[in-house]
This record gives C-alpha cells, sequence and structure tokens, in this order.
C-alpha cells in the first residue's frame, strides 16, 4: 500500500496539459474523490518556474501551498519541464530569420490615461430667468439682442404696470390720513402693492418718496450673456412671461464623450486637463462633475460632465475641446507589451518562449491598455518570456500540428477499474480506477458518460471491467466512455 501510494504521488505531479484539464473537466462535473497527497520536494539544481494544480494546468501560483480546487497540494513545475510542454520547436537560425523578439512578463501599475473629446456647454446651474411679475407694457429695451453681455445690476427694460398705480395711490392715501387707529389700513395697502408684484426695494422707493412710480426698471441678477431674449418694445406682457435667460460664464461644461470600455476609469470627482484648439497652448484644470447615465448606442460613448473654471470667458459654448482625465490609482498587474497579443476574436494569445528553441501559444485573459502596454489578468506567470516578433507564423506551425494530430484519428485510453454504482437510464457509470497511463490520471474514482447506454446493462456494482476513454467532442477537455466491458479479472 506505501509503495502504491509514492507511485500515486509521482504520477500525480507529473499531471501536465490536456490530461490534467481533461481530468479536472470530467471530475467537477462529476465529482472527483482523491485524497490529498503530499508536495513533491523541490529537486536541487532545479529550478521551479510556477505551481499549479494538475487537474487545473492552466491556473498558475508563485508560490506552494493547497490546491483550492481539489483536496491536494500544489504541484512545482520546474524550467526543464515546462519546455517538454506542447508547443513547437524553432532552429536558432530560423528565429534570426524571422526576427524573433521576446520580452519578460514583468508586475507593474498600468499607467491609464483616458482621453475623450466634446463641446464646450453653458453652465446650467448659472442660468437666471427674468420674467413678467405683473401685466403691463414694455416702454424700453437696454439689451436688443441675444448673446448680449451684461452685468450684475445693468438694467435690461422698461415696464409700464398700470396696476400697480391704483396699489401706490391707496398706499399714499392711507398714509396721509391721521391717526393711529389707520396703520392697520396702511399695512394693507402695502400688502396689496406685494400682491400687484412690486417688490420691497420698489414699494421703500415709494414711501420715502410719497410718489406713484408706475414704471419698472428690470436689472441683471447675474453677470453673464442673454441667452434668449424674450421682449420687444411696445410688447403687452402677462405674470410669468419670460422675458430674459442669462447664462453666467464664470465656470462652463464640458460634455466629453468618454468611450464605453474606458468609463470605469472616470470618476466623479476625478481631475482633468482641457485644451481647445482656438486657444493653443492654454490648459484649463477643472473636475468631473456627473456621469450621465446613458449611453450612446451608436458611439458607444458615456457622456462625462466637467466643469472648468473660466475667469477670463475665454471659453466659449461650442467650442471644441480635448479632455485628460487623471487616471483612477490602479494595483499592480501583470503586464506584457501589446504587440505581444495575438486577437482572433474569441481567444486572445501569446506565444511563450520556453528556452531550447521550444515555444508554445497559451490562452490569456487580457485587461486595460495603456502605453503600449496590456494588463494579463490570467495565463501567464511574472519572468516568463513572451514573444512580440514572429508569433503568427509560430502560432500557425503550432496550429498545424495540432489540426495533424487531430487528422490521425481519434485517441482512444484503455484502462481498467471497478464499478461503483450504474445508471442505463442517464447512460452514467461511477468507476474507481486504475492509473490512466495515457493520460497521466492517477487512480481515482470518477463518473463517465457512455456512448451507448446499452452497454451498461449486464455490468452491476462490485464488477471489474476494461473500457476505452475518448474525447468529448462536443466539451473540450472532457471525455466519454466509448466502450466498457467485464473483464476476468478480480
Amino acid at each position: 500500500m506505501k509503495a502504491r501510494t509514492i507511485v500515486a504521488l509521482l504520477t500525480a505531479a507529473a499531471v501536465l496539459g490536456g490530461g490534467g484539464y481533461a481530468a479536472y473537466q470530467a471530475g467537477m462535473a462529476r465529482g472527483v474523490k482523491m485524497a490529498a497527497r503530499e508536495a513533491a520536494p523541490a529537486e536541487s539544481g532545479r529550478r521551479i518556474l510556477y505551481w499549479h494544480d494538475p487537474m487545473v494546468p492552466g491556473q498558475r501560483f508563485d508560490k506552494p501551498g493547497k490546491s483550492p480546487f481539489m483536496d491536494m497540494p500544489l504541484q512545482p513545475v520546474y524550467e526543464d519541464e515546462a519546455g517538454r510542454q506542447g508547443g513547437v520547436a524553432v532552429d536558432p537560425r530560423m528565429q534570426q530569420s524571422l526576427g524573433v523578439r521576446t520580452a519578460e512578463v514583468r508586475k507593474g501599475a498600468l499607467a491609464l490615461a483616458v482621453e475623450a473629446v466634446g463641446n464646450v456647454a453653458y453652465n446650467e446651474r448659472e442660468t437666471a430667468v427674468v420674467q413678467a411679475r405683473s401685466n403691463g407694457f414694455v416702454e424700453r429695451l437696454y439689451v436688443r439682442a441675444p448673446l448680449d453681455p451684461v452685468r450684475k445690476g445693468e438694467p435690461l427694460a422698461q415696464l409700464y404696470v398700470p396696476d400697480w398705480v391704483a396699489a401706490q395711490e391707496e398706499f399714499l392715501s392711507a398714509r396721509r390720513m391721521a391717526g393711529t387707529s389707520l396703520e392697520a389700513v396702511v399695512d394693507g395697502a402695502r400688502q396689496r402693492m406685494r400682491l400687484a408684484g412690486m417688490s420691497d426695494e420698489q414699494i421703500r422707493i415709494v414711501e420715502s418718496t410719497g410718489k406713484v412710480h408706475a414704471r419698472l426698471t428690470l436689472v441683471a441678477p447675474a453677470t453673464g450673456v442673454v441667452a434668449e431674449l424674450g421682449a420687444r418694445e411696445g410688447m403687452t406682457v402677462a405674470p410669468g412671461s419670460p422675458l430674459f435667460r442669462i447664462n453666467g460664464l464664470d465656470t462652463v461644461w464640458v460634455n466629453a464623450e468618454v468611450p464605453e470600455a474606458q468609463s470605469g476609469e472616470v470618476r466623479v470627482g476625478n481631475a482633468v486637463e482641457a485644451r481647445t484648439p482656438g486657444l493653443p497652448g492654454k490648459v484649463f484644470k477643472g473636475k468631473v462633475s456627473a456621469i450621465l447615465p446613458e449611453v450612446n448606442p451608436t458611439t458607444r460613448t458615456l457622456k462625462a460632465r466637467v466643469e472648468l473654471a473660466n475667469p477670463r470667458t475665454e471659453l466659449k459654448p461650442g467650442m471644441f475641446a480635448t479632455v485628460n482625465f487623471t487616471p483612477v490609482a490602479r494595483r499592480e498587474a501583470l503586464l506584457v507589451p501589446s504587440e505581444a497579443l495575438i486577437r482572433t476574436g474569441r481567444r486572445t494569445v501569446v506565444i511563450v518562449a520556453r528556452g531550447d528553441g521550444r515555444f508554445a501559444p497559451v490562452d490569456v485573459q487580457a485587461g486595460l491598455e495603456a502605453g503600449g502596454e496590456t494588463e494579463i489578468r490570467s495565463g501567464l506567470a511574472a519572468g516568463q518570456k513572451v514573444v512580440l516578433s514572429g508569433q503568427f507564423l509560430i502560432d500557425s506551425e503550432a496550429s498545424l500540428r495540432a489540426s495533424e494530430t487531430r487528422m490521425a484519428g481519434p485517441a482512444f485510453h484503455r484502462g481498467t477499474g471497478k464499478v461503483l454504482s450504474v445508471s442505463p437510464m442517464s447512460s452514467t457509470v461511477e468507476l474507481e480506477h486504475d492509473p490512466i497511463a495515457s493520460l497521466k490520471w492517477p487512480a481515482m474514482t470518477m463518473g463517465f458518460q457512455v456512448e451507448d447506454k446499452s452497454q451498461l446493462l449486464e455490468l452491476k456494482e462490485g464488477d471489474r471491467v476494461e473500457f476505452e476513454l475518448n474525447p468529448n467532442p462536443g466539451k473540450d477537455g472532457e471525455f466519454v466512455l466509448h466502450s466498457i466491458r467485464r473483464s476476468g479479472g478480480p
């Protein structure tokens, strides 16, 4: 029993590539049961590249420990072993002819720069509207055209308000009458002037001068430009009629179109720098005030509202602007030059140089890209070498050799074991199988799907069987039973 444990240990440490991955896929689907084994000791003089779970060879770890997938310790992968795990060999002279260049996978923080374009617009939070408060007539306009600049307190228009005359005369008459008992009448007349639309300032002018003021001068409530002009001399106005809309220019907005793929890097409060072709060399600083909750279906962009200080009113609404966003602080990640990636549309591949002229394609999960570098979220380890040029020819050669292997016919793997349970209805059988050398599998308990369920009708629990495994063409990495029959052995 002890000798068998040692053999199983050495076999598990040798599980690499497709066989280990297939075991993981099938085992996770059907409930693999394995006893924990001790980690293989590091051999003197051999360099360990990384640790992995033989059942999940694509997932790599920087240090030893217990596998998060199976109840077993992680196994080391040595540099000389990694060079034998598939791939293709390229003669050094051919490498030189192809101009093969490599770069090391390194750890670092990606300096992501987000740049977007947009147009300058009014800051809608600095908008003031001037309306008529009573029925009247526009007698004189001081501002005659839209977009005329105005300053706070500057007169805009003069209105004649007939309704004010009666209210003011009533108030002045009540004041001229003697006796303290009429104070309530005076207060009532003052209130009627307010109801007619007169402001407290206008009421004080009537009280101080003792004269009727039937004309009202409208003044600008803020400094800016007249964005809308709704008043004309001689026109009649009613209460609530919009006469002027004034927009301030001390601050402006830039509605920047941020690509959807980079929208996660832009946050409210981020500092920004903006430039416009109309003011070369001039940099305007501001911050992101809002991210609008809508994606443009045509351009696939989000709109970031950027607020910029504009003390000299140099930025005008409608100007084109380029906005640079200060990137969000990022955590350390694995980085490779972007030119190392081969994007097929369905997968992203890099060619890993494994030494001794051997190369192998590796599927990776790529992250963000900036400054000619790309984040690698899985598939590589720090210190590995990736190919920067000539990788398409190497990948083509690897694909060609894989095709030749597939054309050679189906690869059957033979094994023996004992039936633990059988279910003809679901076409499944659970086996306690012996080590399978062709797959480099140790002895373990697994469940399998059977291609022909009629083969299960003669089987029962405890039978010794011989079987043939065939890769499942529908599911990469899984195996099905091509045939199974009772054996004569115990």
